[in-house]
């Protein structure tokens, strides 16, 4: 083959993560199981609502609302959600820049879900050389109900994955019913299958390849890091020595004989490559496939404690420690990003505390932007949006103040009773001879006031146009 023959495109190695035993695997295991009450069980968690669904987190389509316990978001509050991502934005790129990526390693979706696949895979196959034996097998009864079992096994978390989240958008319970019964709407059916063949790809079959060629993160997470950010890295004076890694063979068994002959303390097992889920080699230095999830320090430090030798070998550390230098956590960068977040959310914080019951927005009607009448005077129309967001109905009232000897036209709705979570859209005209107004400034407020409820009146300035200099620009 020439070199212009090169392939530039590498088959596929398959990765058969084996099983471990540590605080890290336990707290990937705590941290999954909350991850997957908290998703499977908020769609069922009732809650009792005046107006609204009764479920605790709901998110409904045809009223444009979302429930989030006792917060409902209105369409009219969605910069909050800006407000959300930006607080996500800021806490990801802190927490990278003190402990690199243990976001992937221990809260991003196609971990928790492919730590799940993983379990299932190896409850049902067997560990990590059963398993390896049975892809190299050939084709037999085994072999076709292992897989069979594992495909549907799979197939049926990715169903329950893809149910769940249409449940998010729906009455669960009711939804359920209609599901199983055929009589569901359409785009439930869509959603479930979308994402349980999503799911089923992504954790079943995909499984490292995400992190290590689609997930953006991983490309540009070297741009957070510096010399003080934790990391998962090998000790490679300790376990290189000055000849290097050896097993544990004769003349090699004790640190003293090892010291001798001048070998490290990695006794080359391949337990770290081989916890590994998507199968680097951490004595081979920082990689940007690696997501964190420290399982190969759990296999390091058991290895360990079976040889009677310190743990560390492999731990959380940073390249200043490496160096005989100190890790500083407390830095500028992290008090920037701290400040930054704090700020952050404490305006989402005041922003959703302050909310009101009631929004208003006044829209000028441009066209024509005045309208002059038989009797001389000028008419501006307008339009008003009202929305109540409270769980009681509202008595309002609206007037006009600022515009001197005008009047307002509304056709009766003056006083109108707006129901809960009701919006409604009205026409507003404002009369005004011109000779009082002549040469003083046109602008004016409207107002609305809610009678019999402790809640300051709304008010909005708009403009009054009249034929003149303000019409002609």
């Amino acid at each position: 083959m020439t070199a212009s023959e090169e392939i530039l495109y590498q088959k596929r190695i398959p990765i058969y993560p084996r099983s471990v035993k540590g605080r890290f695997r336990k707290l990937k295991w705590g941290i999954l199981a909350l991850a997957y009450g908290v998703y499977f069980l908020l769609p069922w968690i009732p809650w009792d609502r005046t107006i609204g669904p009764d479920q605790a987190v709901s998110f409904e389509l045809a009223t444009r609302r979302f429930y989030l316990f006792d917060l409902v978001v209105h369409p009219q509050d969605i910069f909050w959600l800006a407000g959300i991502l930006v607080i996500a934005a800021i806490l990801l790129f802190m927490v990278t820049g003190i402990a690199g990526r243990v976001f992937c390693g221990y809260f991003c979706f196609q971990t928790l879900w492919t730590d799940v696949y993983v379990l299932i895979e190896r409850l049902v196959q067997g560990e990590r050389p059963a398993r390896i034996r049975l892809d190299k097998a050939p084709w037999g009864g085994e072999k076709l109900a292992k897989k069979t079992l594992t495909h549907l096994l799979w197939l049926a978390v990715g169903f329950w994955t893809g149910l769940t989240f249409a449940l998010y958008w729906a009455d669960a319970p009711h939804l359920v019913v209609q599901f199983f019964t055929g009589t569901a709407p359409f785009p439930a059916y869509a959603t479930t299958l979308f994402l349980m063949v999503t799911t089923y790809v992504m954790a079943g079959l995909a499984r490292e390849q995400v992190c290590t060629y689609m997930c953006p993160y991983a490309r540009f997470q070297s741009a957070m890091f510096d010399r003080d950010t934790l990391i998962v890295a090998y000790d490679e004076k300790r376990g290189e020595g000055s000849a290097g890694r050896h097993k544990a063979a004769k003349g090699f068994q004790g640190r003293e004989e090892r010291m001798k002959q001048g070998a490290g303390d990695c006794i080359d097992c391949g337990y770290c490559v081989q916890v590994c889920p998507t199968g680097i080699d951490i004595r081979n230095g920082l990689q940007y496939q690696c997501i964190s999830c420290a399982l190969c320090v759990d296999a390091c430090n058991n290895i360990m404690d079976t040889l009677g030798w310190p743990r560390g070998l492999i731990r959380y550390t940073s390249d200043n420690e490496q160096h005989g230098k100190k890790t500083r956590i407390v830095k500028p960068k992290t008090l920037g990003y701290g400040f930054v977040l704090l700020v952050a959310i404490g305006l989402l914080s005041f922003s959703i505390a302050t909310r009101t019951p009631l929004d208003m927005e006044v829209y000028q009607v441009r066209n024509p932007l005045y309208v002059l009448l038989s009797d001389g005077s000028i008419q501006n129309s307008y339009e008003l949006k009202l929305n109540n967001k409270s769980e009681r109905t509202l008595d309002l009232k609206i007037s006009i103040f600022g515009l001197q000897n005008a009047k307002l036209e509304m056709g009766g709705f003056r006083e109108i009773h707006l129901a809960p979570e009701q919006s409604l859209r009205l026409m507003a005209r404002v009369r005004l001879h011109p000779d009082a107004q002549q040469d003083k400034p046109r602008t004016f407020h409207f107002k609305v006031t809610a009678e019999h409820h402790d809640m300051a009146p709304l008010t909005q300035p708009v403009p009054f146009y009249m034929p003149g200099r303000e019409a002609s620009q």
